[in-house]
């Protein structure tokens, strides 16, 4: 596609100016696709991030192109690509790692951030989906088989259910097991309520301050899901959710966003029976207290998780393949190319159950 245009929106810096532009079209190279790109799926928090209010991100030096996950279909693979294949529907992922083997390869979300001494790696890989191309590497697309039926709106609803999926694999969530989600109320906590009643969880306690919110995602998970408001108490709390699980909980899943105190973070640790696990997902302003004689006579475990492994996109559509996780329980809003601006206005203040979607 040498010398062909396409359209992109493109960010100077961080604060600086979004517009959209005529650039070309990415030239394919060895292990990378170039993908057309058929719904991207925003951030709610795209807006923020285009204004510079978030100083702890290390975006991309220069000008790029903004946009993270997406759907798309494959336009051609460079060399050394041998399992993707040209015209094929694919999941765009935001997030890479380093391919070297070595101990702590870096990460990026391409379009978006780098992780900590992964600059060089950004700077490869600046641009992200919201262009009518993106080239990305290999590693970040994942064929979406079977599927077909399903838009491309519609499908890129699991972009909002891979970041929690990440988490819930990282704590081994099980089949017949209880775990409680806070932050469910948020939206990736929504998700994550949804995921644990697709992964077969026997009851999931969804733990917020917002009662009426509580009893939608209730109203949406079905008689598995069990919502407790929660007070700000921490002894009060924990035993509120324990009642809730009809004893302790085997798994804690923290999803709470920008959080001003460790509450009810401290609530769902608490609630956790022996050998209980805790997964750090969300964010918080404040330090965590960490009780350490009762973490180590419980036995309990404190895990922490960035995103998802590299696997994480393909079991997450064999959920969908398999009927146990319905993507229609949240809903697209679909905005037009052109109207990005008032897209990512949507964004931030779209609900818990609908995503915002902009379509080259």
């Amino acid at each position: 596609m040498a010398n062909q245009q396409m359209k992109a929106w493109r960010l100077t810096r961080m604060g600086g100016q979004l517009s959209q532009k005529r650039v070309p079209v990415p030239e394919v190279r060895a292990g990378s696709v170039l993908v057309r790109v058929e719904a991207c799926s925003l951030m709610s928090y795209l807006k923020s991030y285009v204004e510079g209010k978030l100083p702890f991100y290390s975006p991309p030096e220069g000008e790029y192109t903004i946009g993270t996950n997406g759907v798309g279909v494959v336009e051609t693979v460079g060399r050394d690509v041998w399992h993707i294949r040209a015209r094929q529907r694919v999941l765009i992922s935001s997030h890479f790692v380093a391919r070297e083997n070595v101990d702590d390869p870096g990460q990026v979300l391409i379009g978006s951030t780098a992780g900590a001494g992964s600059q060089t790696v950004l700077a490869d890989w600046p641009d992200g989906t919201l262009a009518d191309y993106t080239l990305v590497p290999v590693e970040a697309v994942t064929p979406v088989d079977g599927l077909d039926h399903i838009d491309s709106a519609q499908l890129a609803a699991l972009s909002r259910f891979i970041v929690p999926f990440g988490g819930l694999l990282r704590g081994r969530l099980a089949a017949g097991e209880t775990v409680v989600v806070t932050g469910a109320t948020g939206a990736y906590g929504t998700a994550a309520v949804l995921l644990a009643v697709a992964m077969g969880a026997s009851r999931i306690i969804a733990a917020g301050r917002n009662r009426a919110a509580l009893d939608t995602i209730a109203r949406i998970g079905g008689a598995r899901v069990r919502p407790v408001a929660l007070r700000g108490e921490v002894a009060a709390d924990a035993a509120v959710i324990r009642e809730a699980a009809g004893g302790g909980v085997d798994m804690a899943f923290d999803m709470v966003g920008n959080a001003g105190d460790p509450n009810a973070t401290l609530a769902a640790l608490h609630s956790l029976r022996r050998a209980g696990r805790l997964v750090l997902m969300g964010s918080m302003t404040v330090e965590l207290p960490i009780p350490y004689t009762q973490v180590m006579l419980n036995s309990w475990e404190i895990l922490g998780q960035f995103m998802y492994p590299p696997a994480a996109y393909r079991r997450l559509i064999e959920l969908v393949r398999s009927g146990q996780l319905d993507l229609c329980a949240i809903q697209p809003r679909v905005y037009p190319f052109a109207d990005l601006p008032n897209a990512m206005q949507a964004a931030a203040a779209a609900g818990s159950a609908e995503y915002v979607v902009v379509k080259p």
